[in-house]
């Protein structure tokens, strides 16, 4: 017995070695026939929601989930038609263009171009009964140079059975060596049938019937290109509004789903984009949402808000390869007895889902990592203020974030890999999931403090794998104590002084938020109204920021195409001085556009003591933006230059060529020298 029992034990494992052999070889024949596209029958799934793929021609692909029916042009991969809930095509069917990808690119010191991403070559990736995932290829060589943006192509298409929708991703890539080239934009874009389509929702309190594209058409071009003045809309409730897209911009980390309703039949059509890894410039990067066309857009990058400092430049041959998507194009309906506002509270709901089911399971290509291919990074961050508090502050609702090797704040101009952001908790604790694996910074930032974290070490997340920091401590930028200061530390200039628009140039969706009144289109021109001769004069301890400070420090309009610099002024006493010490002035701007803001103390005709040269393009001011990108200035006073009771410091704003030039503050602090 004794002499048999090693025997019987090796036996079983020989036995078990071998099952586990064949059991990987079933894994890898499953692989293998999923690539080769064969079809294995449905787990109880009907006949009727069965996914199916049919070539109904030799341009002409569609695939069919018994709930939608989508057609794609092949081998282009353009969608041409979206059949659901007895409508032929939720798109227009009167344009070429309604569902496709585009790319606005340009070689250096040339012309933008547009290249719409048009695929070469059609494959079935996978097929059966429970989901068609197909792909539109196009590989770059070096004949196309100037007519194609020099990347490989692959546009992904999934539709599911039971799923009302479609799952859309690309993989976009250039191999080492390739010309140089600029990319402004990646995107996808859907025009919907305008018979159909006209009520838009883009959050809870911002919905409203929408004017034609017809209607802009016919309208009056105001000052800046994209906005539009209704003169004649055949629809008279839009006469003497105002629309341009921009005003229906949003933050990335607001922006999860948008899109628009048909009241007949009652149907919506929605972008659900479930996760913001593949866009960039972090949270609050502002872009384009849905707009009158009808129009849905799924914004993966852009310059909008940011300037040319946001652009993806490949210069030298340098390599890249990114996955944007999946984005999900969701439909709904409801009962023509219902409200019709059910289909957005469906659509968030469906959003949240997608957004909990992520990364998803059923995208089938090696680049789109799977959740136990991800990692996780968590820690607790401080914030360590003397002048504040003799402890450390928990960095609460901080936002905190990995993102590609950079200095501190650089993630807000950075374009071409991937980010993940969280919001740490009242304490300061966060956790941040699903983490693609790579080499990182961690960085932080958050309201109520300036300037930008940047964890010291750099981080590397591999799959599976969890890694706790611990506590990390911010300082922020400070010499001495605060002798004043204006605005709150938000990056926006959202709490200062917003005026009421012109009764003949309103968007009515904003009459009433007040969140939301800085989105009103010519707001700039209202300076030189309140401010027709003298400039801005702010008095501390009298004046308050919420009623004396302007949003914006703009140019004055004078007429005939003619503007103005316009120097601020900030008035405060001081009872002592210390004249061989140095004061701080920390200016935080939330914009900035075309400017050069320079700084004077006590006289306005002496020479600057600081400028900030010429900065910005972001465009906050003319697209209705509360904020664009954040800078940082920090300056020193020198004690000599004050004296015992009023100072001035006089803020001028020195390029004047248009209304949209100007800066945007997020907050203004004067610190005293540091205590001995």
């Amino acid at each position: 017995m004794k002499v048999g029992a090693p025997e019987n034990k090796l036996g079983r494992v020989i036995v078990q070695v071998l099952l586990l052999h064949l059991l990987l070889q079933s894994v890898h024949s499953q692989k293998s026939q999923n690539k080769l596209n064969i079809t294995k029958p449905g787990q109880n799934i009907p006949a009727a929601l069965r996914v199916q793929l049919s070539r109904v021609s030799h341009d002409k692909v569609v695939v069919d989930n018994g709930i939608i029916q989508v057609t794609f042009s092949s081998p282009q991969g353009l969608i041409t038609g979206i059949k659901y809930k007895g409508i032929d095509n939720v798109l227009d069917d009167e344009i070429d263009d309604r569902g496709y990808w585009d790319v606005a690119w340009y070689e250096p010191e040339k012309k933008l171009e547009i290249d719409k991403l048009e695929g070469t070559k059609f494959e079935i990736i996978t097929q059966n009964e429970e989901q068609v995932e197909i792909s539109f290829t196009r590989t770059w060589t070096l004949s196309k140079r100037g007519s194609l943006v020099p990347i490989n192509v692959d546009k992904r298409y999934i539709i599911r059975s039971g799923v009302s929708g479609i799952y859309m991703y690309g993989i976009l890539e250039r191999l080492e060596g390739w010309p140089d080239v600029d990319m402004d934009q990646i995107r996808i874009v859907f025009k919907l049938n305008p018979k159909k389509f006209d009520f838009m929702a883009i959050s809870d309190d911002r919905q409203r019937s929408m004017p034609s594209m017809a209607d802009r058409d016919n309208a009056k071009q105001l000052a800046y290109k994209e906005a539009v003045l209704f003169t004649n809309p055949e629809n008279p409730m839009f006469k003497g509004e105002v629309d341009d897209k921009y005003m229906y911009s949003m933050e990335d980390k607001d922006n999860n789903v948008h899109g628009w309703i048909s009241s007949n039949p009652p149907v919506g059509f929605w972008m659900i984009t479930p996760s913001d890894e593949f866009r960039l410039g972090g949270p609050v990067k502002q872009d384009l949402t849905s707009h009158a066309g009808p129009i849905t857009l799924s914004m993966f990058t852009s310059t909008h808000y940011a300037g040319k400092e946001m652009r993806m430049d490949y210069r030298n041959g340098e390599p890249w390869k990114k996955v944007f998507g999946p984005v999900f194009a969701y439909l709904n309906s409801v009962s023509p007895k219902d409200s019709t506002l059910r289909l957005w509270r469906d659509a968030k709901r469906k959003m949240a889902s997608e957004v909990k089911s992520w990364p998803y399971d059923f995208v089938n290509s090696e680049d789109y990592p799977l959740s136990h291919q991800r990692g996780t990074i968590q820690g607790q961050f401080f914030v360590k203020d003397s002048y504040m508090s003799r402890l450390n502050i928990y960095g609460k609702f901080a936002f905190v974030g990995l993102a590609p090797f950079g200095e501190a704040g650089s993630w807000q101009t950075e374009s071409k890999g991937y980010q993940f952001w969280t919001r740490a908790d009242r304490k300061g604790r966060f956790i941040i999931e699903n983490v693609r694996e790579g080499n990182y910074s961690l960085y932080a930032w958050g309201f109520g403090f300036i300037g930008d974290y940047k964890y010291e070490q750099n981080i590397t997340i591999t799959p599976g794998s969890i890694m706790n920091v611990g506590p990390i401590v911010y300082e922020p930028p400070r010499k001495g104590p605060t002798l004043w200061e204006i605005g709150v530390p938000d990056r926006t200039a959202g709490e200062f002084y917003i005026p009421d628009p012109y009764p003949t140039l309103m968007n009515k969706l904003y009459v009433n938020p007040l969140q939301d009144r800085f989105r009103q289109y010519g707001l700039w021109d209202r300076y030189a109204d309140l401010y027709p001769e003298n400039d801005l004069v702010y008095t501390i301890g009298v004046s308050d920021y919420r009623r004396d400070w302007f949003f914006a420090h703009v140019t004055r309009n004078v007429g005939n195409n003619t503007y103005q610099p316009t120097t601020w002024q900030i008035i405060f006493n001081l009872k002592n001085v210390n004249q061989i010490g140095v004061y701080t002035l920390r200016i935080a701007l939330a914009s900035a556009a075309d400017s050069e803001l320079q700084i004077r103390i006590n006289d306005p005709k002496s020479d600057h003591i600081f400028t900030t040269g010429l900065i910005g393009k972001d465009n906050a001011i003319a697209r209705h933006g509360i904020h664009g990108l954040y800078r940082l200035y920090s300056i020193d006073v020198a004690g000599n230059l004050l004296s015992v009771g009023d100072n001035t410091i006089y803020l001028t704003q020195t390029r004047s060529i248009g209304p949209f030039q100007g800066v945007m503050y997020d907050y203004i602090r004067l610190e005293s020298p540091p205590r001995t």
